[in-house]
């Protein structure tokens, strides 16, 4: 692998690329990192070859397995500060796994009335101790990875109780109705393909999930686990709790990857310290059309994404909003702060909307501008308050 090679050469040369790996990955650092190889057999390319195929990435970086995260420390630590928010002089922290006290959640229905709130998930990623990632996985080690994780499905009882679902057995037409229902992942994502990401389709891969269709399991999408608790309205209190109960259980049977210092190891570097992602569908047209509003949900902390997700345009004012910071804080800290950002970006989108419904009855009375700064809103509100 050689900088001269012509993929590398366009990358290094590519005009309008802003993506955190272009950003850190300095010809010297290439040089110096290009020969070097892992045990489980990852490589430098393994790591940046979806960065430099797909110049419209975010991160542009995946790990080949957990030891890259050692390995090539030099340019992975400074894309995890980055995408982290860490400062570039304090070392990266992950404090120990922390999920609070399930029992004693003061989290209320953000949307007790259904007006604004479509739905309310709340996701791990999770990889199993000794094993590498897509890049460096074969078909045996999915296998053995999918047969580990069906034996622990045996362990969940009562509401978490369900079934393990194939993809290699699953009916084309079954695929499609889960995937409508947006319940099941697919292999349409560029990004994971450039990495080995979709290699051997579908062996080895399949969902689980309870007879009440609120709690699923998926396996080798991306990460080796995706644990995910979700239902439609704003009971957050409720949907966490599912999860966290679910996490344990599986817990104790499987052994997952873990560091110290970046807590659980994950495929991708935007998921490591808690890799949880607590996450709403809000209908918020009004809030979603100011200048200002991506600003304001970057201060409270929060990541927007369009209704379907990732590279996805958001539909009738409805977006998918969920916290951004998952590292350097524990998984109540997360879900803590996500509540209240939530709560707040909820308030504004209220007061728009009484503040268009003064304008409509009475014309000469401009409660709301076309252009409102919400970022006023959000310096007047009082800090997020220590729940733990």
């Amino acid at each position: 692998m050689s900088e001269g090679t012509g993929i590398y050469r366009t990358f290094f040369e590519a005009e309008g690329c802003r993506s955190l790996l272009k950003k850190h990955l300095t010809r010297g650092k290439f040089e110096a990192l290009k020969e070097k190889q892992i045990s489980f057999g990852g490589t430098l390319d393994d790591c940046i070859r979806s960065g430099v195929e797909n110049i419209d990435s975010l991160v542009g970086l995946y790990a080949s397995d957990p030891g890259a995260y050692t390995t090539f420390a030099g340019l992975f630590d400074p894309v995890i500060k980055d995408y982290h928010s860490v400062p570039v002089s304090e070392p990266i922290r992950q404090p120990p796994c922390d999920f609070g006290n399930v029992n004693e959640l003061s989290f209320k229905d953000l949307d007790p009335e259904g007006q604004y709130i479509v739905s309310t998930r709340v996701r791990v990623a999770r990889c199993l101790h000794g094993y590498g990632f897509p890049p460096t996985l074969t078909r045996e080690l999915r296998e053995e990875i999918e047969k580990k994780t069906c034996e622990a499905f045996g362990k969940l009882t009562g509401a978490l109780r369900g079934t393990y679902h194939s993809l290699t057995n699953m009916k084309e037409l079954e695929q499609k109705q889960l995937m409508d229902e947006h319940f099941l992942f697919h292999d349409h994502s560029r990004f994971r393909r450039s990495v080995g990401g979709y290699d051997d389709w579908p062996i080895g891969r399949g969902i689980f999930y309870n007879e009440d269709k609120n709690f699923l399991v998926w396996i080798n999408e991306g990460d080796h686990l995706r644990l995910i608790s979700m239902q439609k309205g704003g009971d957050l209190g409720a949907v966490y709790k599912r999860l966290v109960k679910a996490v344990l259980i599986m817990g104790e049977t499987l052994a997952f990857a873990r560091d110290e210092r970046l807590g659980f190891l994950t495929f991708c570097p935007s998921n490591l310290g808690t890799s949880l992602r607590a996450s709403v569908h809000m209908k918020i047209p009004r809030v979603s059309a100011q200048d200002s509003f991506k600003a304001t949900c970057e201060k409270l902390n929060l990541q927007v994404r369009g209704t379907h997700g990732e590279h996805t345009e958001a539909q009738g004012g409805v977006y998918d909003i969920s916290n951004k910071r998952r590292l350097g804080l524990t998984e109540i800290d997360a879900v803590t702060e996500m509540y209240y950002g939530v709560k707040q970006i909820l308030q504004m989108e209220k007061e728009f909307s009484e503040g268009h419904s003064v304008i409509q009855d009475n014309k000469t009375q401009n409660t709301f501008s076309g252009r409102s700064n919400i970022e006023d809103t959000v310096t007047r509100r009082s800090k997020i308050p220590d729940t733990r």
